[in-house]
This record gives C-alpha cells, sequence and structure tokens, in this order.
C-alpha cells in the first residue's frame, strides 16, 4: 500500500494566497500591530482557510530561542496551586512564550525526571515550589544556564531568585491569635512533611508561637495525611481519641481544614463552639463551607503573576536574583472562637 504524504502547508503558500510577502505573513504572525488592518486581516484569513501552523522547530532554531518555560508543581490533585498558576500562564501567553507543565507528586526522582525532560523538550527558564529538592537540580540547570524562579516559600540563599512569603511566620501569627483567645490545647493536621518545606515551616511556626507563649510545643498533636477532605476527617477522629482533646486543630492547608470540620460535625459536635479549626491559603472552599474557615490569605494570582514576570526578565538576560517576598494575611471568619470554659 502506498503511504500517502501529508503536504502542510508552507509560509509561501499563505503568502501567495493573501498576495502578499513572506515578510508580510511573517510580521502579522509575530508582530500584528506593525502591519495595517486591511492586509492583516487578508492573511490571517488565509492562514485560517489552509490551516497553517508555524514550523516551531525552524522559527526556534533560526532565533536560537524557543520561548518555552517549565512549571513542575507537587500535585495537581487539589486547588492549592491553581490560581498562581493560572496567572503565571497567562503571564506567560501575553508575553508569546510557551508553558508546559507537570506535576511531582512529591517525588524527588519524578521531579528531575521532568525536569531533564523539560529542559530536552527546550525550556529556557523552570518555575519550582519550594526549596526542598536534591541540590543535583540546581547544578543541573546552572551548568545549561536556565534561569529559576522559586515559588510559595522564600529562600535564603541569595544567589537563587524567589518569589514567595514566610510559611513559618504566617502560621505563627494564626496561633499566637488561638492563643490569645484562650486555647492551650493544639492539635495539628499537616501533610506529609518530607520533600515538602511548606508543611514543614507552618508546623514549625505553629511549634514557635507555643514555645514564645510558655507553652510545651510537644503537647500538640501532630498528624502527617494526604491532602484529601476523607484523610482529614480520619486524622480528625483519630485526634479526638487522644487525652487531653485539643480545644483548637490547626490544618496545613484549607481542604484540610474542610475536612475536620466536615468530621467535627458529623460527629455532633458545633464549631467553634466546641472545637475550633483553622487552615492555610484562603481558597474558595474555605469561604464557602459553614462555618466558614479562618485561614491564613496566600496571594496567589500576584504570587503566579510576578513569578511569571520574575522568570521573563531572567530569561531575557536580567543578571542579578530577583528576591521578592509577599505579604499574607489572616482572614478572621467563623470556625476559630475562644474554648469553653
Amino acid at each position: 500500500m502506498e503511504t500517502r504524504k501529508r503536504n502542510l502547508p508552507t509560509l509561501e503558500d499563505v503568502a501567495n494566497a493573501a498576495g502578499v510577502s513572506t515578510a508580510t505573513v511573517s510580521r502579522c504572525l509575530n508582530e500584528p500591530d506593525k502591519v495595517s488592518g486591511g492586509t492583516r486581516d487578508r492573511v490571517m484569513a488565509a492562514v485560517d482557510k489552509l490551516h497553517y501552523s508555524p514550523n516551531f522547530g525552524a522559527r526556534a532554531i533560526a532565533a536560537n530561542r524557543t520561548g518555552i518555560v517549565g512549571v513542575v508543581i507537587p500535585t495537581m490533585v487539589n486547588a492549592i496551586f491553581a490560581r498562581g498558576v493560572e496567572a503565571f500562564q497567562k503571564t506567560i501567553v501575553a508575553n508569546k512564550k510557551t508553558m508546559l507543565v507537570a506535576s511531582s507528586s512529591y517525588d524527588r526522582t519524578q521531579e528531575i525526571d521532568q525536569i531533564r525532560t523539560m529542559v530536552a523538550r527546550g525550556a529556557e527558564g523552570m518555575l519550582l515550589i519550594g526549596t526542598d529538592r536534591d541540590p543535583d537540580v540546581y547544578a543541573f540547570l546552572s551548568q545549561r544556564n536556565i534561569p529559576v524562579v522559586i515559588a510559595w516559600a522564600r529562600t535564603s540563599d541569595p544567589d537563587q531568585s524567589f518569589v514567595g512569603f514566610s510559611n513559618k511566620d504566617a502560621s505563627k501569627r494564626l496561633t499566637e491569635k488561638a492563643i490569645a483567645l484562650g486555647h492551650q490545647s493544639f492539635g495539628y493536621i499537616s501533610a506529609y512533611r518530607a520533600m515538602n518545606d511548606r508543611a514543614r515551616y507552618r508546623v514549625a511556626g505553629a511549634k514557635e508561637a507555643l514555645v514564645e507563649a510558655g507553652l510545651d510545643p510537644e503537647s500538640m498533636h501532630l498528624i502527617e495525611t494526604k491532602y484529601s477532605l476523607k484523610c482529614a476527617r480520619a486524622a480528625f477522629h483519630e485526634m479526638q481519641q487522644s487525652s487531653p482533646r485539643p480545644t483548637v486543630i490547626m490544618c496545613g492547608n484549607d481542604v484540610l481544614a474542610v475536612g475536620a470540620i466536615q468530621a467535627a460535625q458529623d460527629a455532633g459536635l458545633k464549631v467553634p463552639e466546641d472545637i475550633s479549626i483553622t487552615g492555610y491559603d484562603d481558597i474558595e472552599i474555605s469561604s464557602v463551607i459553614r462555618p466558614a474557615v479562618t485561614t491564613v490569605h496566600v496571594p496567589h494570582r500576584k504570587m503566579g503573576r510576578l513569578a511569571a514576570e520574575a522568570l521573563i526578565s531572567l530569561v531575557e538576560g536580567a543578571s542579578n536574583p530577583i528576591r521578592i517576598e509577599l505579604e499574607t494575611h489572616i482572614v478572621e471568619r467563623d470556625s476559630l472562637g475562644a474554648p469553653k470554659n
């Protein structure tokens, strides 16, 4: 059987159909504002009619640039990264660049494999979440002059770029608010802290607040689990078996907080009259559930936009690290109250 060869439309085909030069077609595709409206309309009509798509590989070789940036996030299971990554993508697209995204599932080996794959596909810059990873990742990217921006955290390394915030400080402030209301018996439902500096620092912030208030940080009942409503409910029920029972349960993110609230209500407990519960992140679910969750607001969209702008600057030649620390704040809703006497 004879194999049929597809004859894909070329730049010349578009130029001939529109009655213009190939240079004009190229300008319409790359710098449309520099072409008059009538000419641009004819060219784009020809592009649509012929189903023309630029040869990306050829353009990248000719320009020695790909316009690709890579993003590796820890998970796609829940919404904690959605707002930030969406804002990042909008800024990337507005700057005529392309984003590749992958999830590492909190696995160091998987993360470095994904980074290598993205670099092989032409990624010129990388957005990475948090600071916990194999140092070989940074060595690999540095050897290839591929800039990195870290988000959702800050780094003490003056040579690393980041757009993030102090997970520890925000958690400490929320814990201090609970202490000021009279709470002395604390529980904490956290994500697994291995390969997750954000979770680790959030727990550390809570413990630091306890120490400064003269409370024993080791008395805080800590349960590590997966980020899911089901796991949060199971952790809550396990925590209710402890003695003394906590009067407030702090959660490492809003998904865990919502699961804990559901479990409390299933057990016939009122929140916050019988037990207080707090979250972290201020994603949409925290304001929808009743009672609404007292939580830490993280400026996800601003962080995503600024991270994209920082990475673009570095890819285009900025020589100095870009270090932007963002402010978080506590959103006081209805799930945190004073303990019963």
